[in-house]
């Protein structure tokens, strides 16, 4: 078989490096907190992985377990701790709106997932940075991030191109229109220039910047496509469903795609993936993770700058 498996921890190692040697040199411990509030096995995995790379890197991490009911009050606390630099939540909590008004409450300064309305409405107009200046970049949700460096890693980005448009010619289809990974994602991408076919139970949308990028950002249409048209037509396939059942039809992926689950559960056929893709990443959370902490990073710098404005 010709197909490279590519693990999210070799994609990782360099962010990872690099995040160490920043805490190292410049002496700082930024403090990250996580909230756990259900009894979510993979939101448990995740905090262990969170755990583990904080560890490693130099990050000060403290998990702090909660009931629902008690997680706002808390946020609220940590969002008045100067010695918190960074806030995360394990999701789902209430598993509706109430989630979406959590990340609300989550302080913007200190949101490391970048679920707060101000930078998912950056995230969606396409607009890059907190400041006119544009010397804060806007935070951008873990999981999509780490999963546009995977495929930066991979070479599905064309470094020929200039930023912003290095995913023109691209078809991709992704299988998950959540608000916290799949939406954000298919937005992120066409932004960047592909042509992104984004796939849900309740059909498939569109997303996209117009025949030669003539949008400044996406914009979303219905289709009336399905999985059997849109697959083949893809250069990368994007996977996150939720379900130890669903696996992607091998036979409909298109001879030497790039094949990439982010789902807990594996989405594709291992070994029949293999005699279709190029390239295939069976899990992506290292890569979040060292996202979740290149975040904290930034956010750590932009109360540092606050600070020094708000006493010059």
């Amino acid at each position: 078989m010709s197909c490279k498996v590519v693990l999210a921890q070799g994609i990782s190692a360099s962010y990872r490096e690099e995040l160490k040697n920043t805490i190292k040199t410049r002496n700082i411990r930024p403090k990250l907190v996580g909230f756990l509030a259900n009894e979510d096995p993979a939101a448990a995995k995740y905090a262990e992985w969170t755990a583990k790379t904080c560890a490693e890197t130099g990050v000060e991490f403290e998990l702090r377990k909660c009931s629902r009911n008690d997680l706002e009050d808390k946020i609220i606390e940590a969002n008045l701790d100067a010695g918190v630099h960074g806030i995360m939540v394990y999701y789902p909590v209430f598993g509706d709106r109430q989630d979406q008004y959590l990340q609300n409450v989550v302080d913007v300064s200190k949101d490391v997932e970048g679920l707060h309305h101000k930078y998912v409405y950056n995230m969606y107009h396409n607009i890059r940075f907190l400041d006119e200046a544009k010397t804060k970049k806007c935070i951008i949700p873990c999981t999509p991030l780490g999963l546009v460096k995977v495929m930066e890693y991979v070479g599905v980005y064309n470094g020929i191109l200039p930023h912003g448009n290095r995913l023109h010619g691209r078809v991709v289809t992704i299988i998950n229109r959540s608000e916290i990974v799949g939406r954000p994602l298919a937005a992120l991408l066409a932004n960047d220039g592909a042509k992104v076919y984004s796939v849900d139970i309740n059909g498939i949308q569109e997303f996209h910047r117009g025949v030669g990028l003539q949008l400044k950002k996406h914009e979303v249409s219905e289709t009336t496509l399905t999985v059997e048209d849109v697959l083949p037509l893809s250069d990368v396939v994007i996977t996150g469903v939720p379900s130890p059942s669903y696996k992607v039809p091998s036979h409909l992926i298109r001879d030497g795609a790039v094949c990439i689950n982010f789902s807990t559960y594996k989405n594709f056929d291992g070994d029949e993936i293999k005699k279709k893709a190029a390239i295939y990443v069976p899990a992506v959370g290292k890569v979040t993770v060292a996202m979740l902490e290149r975040n904290l990073v930034r956010l750590y710098d932009y109360q540092a700058q606050d600070r020094a404005s708000s006493t010059a």
